[in-house]
């Protein structure tokens, strides 16, 4: 039995496709399309899942849309009409675009997979978060929590989930409490997301990363006028702060700034005695201002993960269940994560990789295939290699293409040792092979991989290879066995799914940052463990470093530009390659210098 999961319309539009309940592809449209957090409908991914898997459109049993577009409408539609006037120019857009197509989802699945009408079917938003988390994790109970913006009317949800390997039947997602729009601790980080100069649903990490320079100097003002938290973890929002619920534009209004100051400039140059102690003069007024939105942004972010885990703890006392699943945007904030894991009464915890709107997709898959067809689980996610993967003539090819000169190493073993020296000398390595990951995380397959010992790797990365703010972090990519040597809150780092895609930020144990500088970002790292068995070669890279240098630790970040989407294909690889400071680009067997 094929089932597509499809998800689009709103941001990071994605397809998966699942066979008998096992995930056999899962991709976002940006990936293919080169849009960065691209909405629109599927066509590519969605291809791509049907080649993966050797099929057409004739041998899909269900196509499933992961929300609701209805009740979505209504929930536009009451809403510009309770603000209006205020919301005219929201509601004029809305019906605009909802008329035109995001109203007639099954009649665009229909027409553009030529599915007959009965194989068409619907989830709730939040239903298909909470199913991309249980149904890919290895637990047969858990609680559940999923955080986001808004899907239908949802902005959050706290639930269990059970299921069986071996009776269908037995399986369920039951979501007991919701919290409604327009109250949305997703939609409150988007609010500060965009005073701080970002653009929603882009940059929310960044402004996580900015966090840490900053003091948490106006929780109680956030607190005491924005937002009011209850002991059972729901919570309400002052919408007089707000403009999100009535303009397309803006999310926070007059109030917001008469109480936080002016909104950051986009783009502007962010410096404090923190960022560059040798530059930053600290009664220089851009400093001072600078030093305010970072104090902005940590007091957001401290507000973000005690009401995460005023939930967590919540729904661990409704439930008294040990292990946690978590999906929604929300749950990509790896510093809460981190904090859940260590801060509540939950042993484990599984959060969906993609775990924003593309998980849906493989939510809603999944969901029909266990629930409303009540077939036993088989799959347990245990990697994110779920894009394409492309040829060793494709890779050929493009290097031809390109009039580079190039290397074929085809002994495994040398190449990775020369990936290794390369490393060890300073220089910078993009690191490509295999499928591409599912979700916004690059884990080892389209890399880019440096030494973490070297303090100036970080502002050579972020400066010569991205093109991005001097201030971002970097994850520290290292091999399972020895996570614990080096994190605090891992004592059995092989159970905890989160730090296998990056979903976590810990703390240091002892003197460990220390000795890896360019991955230390203010006594934290945002770790990737890896294990043999996920990523061979990759593992290898990293062991092989590790006995070069006695640091089995690896700077990993996505390889791809500023404002670009991660690299699918070995085009897109070369372009990166080429406009940028990487030193060495590996495809598979494949060796470019510069």
């Amino acid at each position: 039995m094929y089932i597509l999961g499809v998800s689009c319309f709103y941001h990071d539009s994605a397809a998966a496709l699942i066979e008998d309940g096992m995930l056999i592809a899962a991709a976002q449209e940006e990936r293919f399309s080169r849009v960065k957090h691209d909405y629109s409908f599927p066509k590519q991914a969605i291809q791509f899942c049907l080649r993966q898997a050797g099929i057409t459109v004739a041998d899909l049993d269900y196509v499933v849309f992961y929300e609701k577009p209805l009740v979505k409408f209504e929930r536009i539609l009451l809403t510009t009409l309770s603000t209006f006037p205020r919301s005219w120019r929201t509601f004029g857009e809305a019906m605009i675009t909802w008329f035109d197509e995001k109203l007639w989802i099954k009649s665009l699945l229909m027409r553009e997979l030529g599915v007959p009408e009965e194989k068409v079917l619907f989830t709730d938003h939040h239903t298909a978060h909470a199913a991309s988390a249980f149904f890919c994790s290895p637990f047969e109970e858990a609680a559940i929590m999923t955080v986001d913006g808004v899907g239908e009317w949802t902005t959050a949800t706290l639930g269990r989930g059970r299921a069986s390997w071996e009776d269908g039947s037995a399986n369920e997602i039951t979501l007991t409490h919701e919290q409604r729009f327009p109250h949305s601790l997703g939609l409150l980080y988007s609010a500060f997301t965009a005073f701080l100069g970002f653009r929603v649903n882009n940059g929310e990490y960044k402004v996580m990363g900015m966090a840490p320079y900053g003091e948490p100097r106006f929780v109680d003002k956030i607190y005491d006028h924005l937002l009011q938290v209850q002991n059972d973890g729901s919570f309400r929002l002052n919408m007089d702060y707000f403009s999100y619920h009535y303009s397309p534009e803006r999310t926070f209004n007059g109030k917001f700034v008469n109480l936080f100051g002016e909104p950051r400039v986009p783009d502007s140059y962010f410096i404090t005695t923190l960022t560059d102690p040798d530059k930053a003069d600290p009664n220089n007024p851009d400093v001072q201002r600078n030093q305010h939105y970072a104090n902005v942004a940590a007091s957001i972010q401290r507000v973000t993960e005690e009401t995460l885990l005023m939930m967590a703890n919540a729904l661990h006392k409704q439930t008294g269940l040990k292990q946690l699943c978590m999906a929604g945007g929300v749950a990509l904030n790896s510093v809460a994560n981190g904090r859940i894991l260590r801060e509540t009464p939950f042993e484990e915890t599984f959060i969906q990789p993609a775990a924003g709107d593309a998980g849906g997709a493989l939510g809603a898959a999944l969901y029909v295939y266990h629930v409303l067809l009540h077939q036993p689980r088989r799959f347990v996610l245990e990697h994110t290699f779920w894009g394409q993967e492309y040829s060793d003539e494709e890779i050929r090819a493009t290097l031809e293409q390109a009039g580079t000169r190039y290397e074929y190493v085809s002994d495994d073993e040398v190449l990775l040792s020369r990936v290794v020296d390369a490393l060890v000398d300073g220089k910078v390595v993009g690191f490509y092979q295999g499928r591409f990951e599912w979700g916004p995380r690059a884990l080892g397959n389209r890399s880019i991989l440096a030494d973490p010992r070297r303090a100036e790797m970080k502002d050579i990365v972020n400066s010569k290879i991205k093109f991005r703010e001097p201030y971002r972090p970097f994850a520290p990519v290292i091999l399972e066995e020895r996570a614990r040597d080096f994190f605090e809150g891992l004592a059995e780092p092989e159970r905890h799914y989160p730090a296998r895609y990056m979903q976590l930020v810990l703390p240091w144990k002892g003197e460990a940052g220390s000795l890896i500088p360019a991955v230390n970002h203010l006594g934290t790292g945002r770790l990737q463990t890896i294990r043999r068995e996920w990523n061979p070669r990759y593992y290898r890279v990293v062991k092989k470093f590790g006995e070069a240098t006695g640091v089995p630790v690896l700077l990993n970040t996505s390889f791809n530009l500023r404002g670009e989407p991660i690299v699918s294909s070995p085009t897109d690889a070369w372009n990166t390659f080429s406009k940028s400071g990487i030193d060495v680009l590996v495809l598979e067997q494949y060796w470019v210098e510069k």
